[in-house]
């Protein structure tokens, strides 16, 4: 495995005037997205774990559907969850972004640190009620409005996004062509039965990508995709 320093190179983000948009993802050999359990946090083990933290470390901003965040019990970012050595020049740790139409967010997870992202449509009340603990972003009339998203993003001088789905979020990042790469570990198993994949999508498309690198570490391999728009 890569000590610390190599991960942070073989991930870095490129410079950017503008947001540049990450997607992570485990997955199983047959695309299972979910573990028997129907989570996904450990199904990449101790070397998904690893780059996890690292991807996390090198983001401005964690983007997140709040489908996820209740499936999978996300906390506030801490310390603990990122390596502060990468943090250098920037804020202690990134900001978490919540992309939710009901505003129904765990308790636990509404902290200072927390950017919420609704579309208008949403309730004023509950919008008035997030306003006094975190910021609330409104993007868009019924729909979120992507490009202002990722406007308010770059205003905040959150380049570095990085998106942990999940599937619904993801697919609709990749119809709209948002998703600049994506990085895949791909875990030793077969799962079967009905688990998730990456995306799930109102329509299917198809968007180049060219493989960045990949590494295995016992049998988990990790890969980094980038999106070639010179295919476009």
């Amino acid at each position: 495995m890569p000590d610390l320093n190599e991960l942070a190179d073989l991930y870095a983000y490129p410079e950017s005037h503008k947001p540049w948009l990450r997607t992570n993802f485990v997955a199983s050999i047959d695309g299972a997205v979910q573990n028997p359990e129907g989570l996904s946090g450990n199904l990449g083990g101790e070397p998904d774990a690893k780059v996890f933290k690292v991807l996390r470390s090198l983001s401005d901003v964690i983007l997140v559907g709040a489908g996820t965040v209740r499936a999978e019990g996300y906390h506030p970012i801490s310390a603990d969850s990122i390596h502060e050595s990468l943090r250098e020049g920037r804020s202690r740790v990134p900001v978490l972004a919540v992309v939710s139409r009901s505003l129904d967010l765990p308790e636990q997870v509404v902290a200072p640190g927390l950017m919420v992202i609704t579309p208008a449509t949403s309730s004023v009340e509950k919008r008035q009620e997030l306003s006094r603990t975190v910021e609330v972003v409104v993007a868009g009339e019924t729909e979120i409005d992507w490009a202002a998203v990722l406007d308010a993003f770059a205003a905040r001088g959150l380049n570095r996004v990085l998106c942990e789905g999940g599937p619904d979020l993801n697919g609709t990042l990749v119809d709209l062509d948002l998703v600049d790469e994506t990085c895949l570990t791909i875990s030793p198993h077969l799962v079967g039965g009905p688990a998730k994949r990456m995306t799930l999508g109102a329509r299917a498309v198809e968007r180049p990508m060219r493989l960045g690198h990949s590494f295995d570490e016992d049998g988990v391999l990790l890969t980094r995709w980038v999106r070639d728009r010179r295919a476009a």
